[in-house]
């Protein structure tokens, strides 16, 4: 995995970056260290109307469909507290439970997109289970492909341009690991405790106040 602040390579285990010393716990410091309930589409700064919102979520469960061991999850609003939204994607992924992920599927295996609209700015973050699938180049490929529609206020429409075109990435490196499997072949950590997670969803958590039809192999 990369560090979300100096996008530098770590041991996925680490507790601190060992280049610039980042690591959970100051974000916990920042934020809160409980877990959040959410639902793949949070729109917590109100950026979509009813319809819009129907929009996104037909996008998410398309997606969820294609890739059935995946899931794509939405969060508008601004970086609580301050500082980098790809830091705070980043803890949110990590501190998130999804009511409507099914919990076979794990954080590890999530996408989020992130949504600021006081500072103007989206992030993309995921699971550790994608690194071999995903790029920094193909985060600037997928939100350049909603930029325009951002700018203009069209959130909804943007996000489901981003959540196509990640798609498109996705079923491209699939065809590229069938071809060329070890490339692609990486060492993954069990995902946690089905168990766990329901619990965790099911016990309940405080809410938030206002890093793959193809498989991936």
């Amino acid at each position: 995995m990369k560090c979300p602040r100096c996008v530098q390579v770590i041991h996925r285990g680490a507790g601190l970056c060992p280049h610039c010393g980042f690591g959970i716990a100051e974000m916990d410091a920042r934020h809160g260290g409980d877990n959040v309930s959410l639902r793949r589409l949070a729109d917590v700064a109100g950026l979509m109307r009813s319809r819009e919102r129907g929009k996104v979520q037909s996008a998410l469960d398309g997606f969820c469909r294609r890739f059935p061991q995946l899931f794509f999850a939405v969060y508008t609003g601004s970086a609580q507290g301050g500082g980098n939204l790809r830091q705070f994607g980043f803890w949110l992924l990590n501190r998130a439970a999804f009511e409507d992920v099914p919990v076979d599927r794990p954080n590890e295996a999530g996408i989020l997109l992130v949504i600021d609209p006081e500072a103007k700015s989206a992030a993309l973050t995921w699971g550790y289970q994608l690194d071999p699938f995903l790029t920094e180049e193909d985060t600037f490929v997928c939100l350049s492909r909603a930029h325009a529609y951002f700018l203009e206020g069209r959130f909804a429409e943007g996000t489901v341009r981003l959540v196509e075109q990640l798609g498109k990435v996705l079923c491209k490196r699939a065809a590229q690991a069938r071809r060329d499997p070890e490339r692609f072949e990486r060492k993954v950590a069990p995902p946690p405790r089905t168990g766990e997670i329901a619990r965790r969803i099911r016990e309940g958590h405080r809410q938030v106040p206002v890093k793959p039809t193809e498989v991936i192999p």
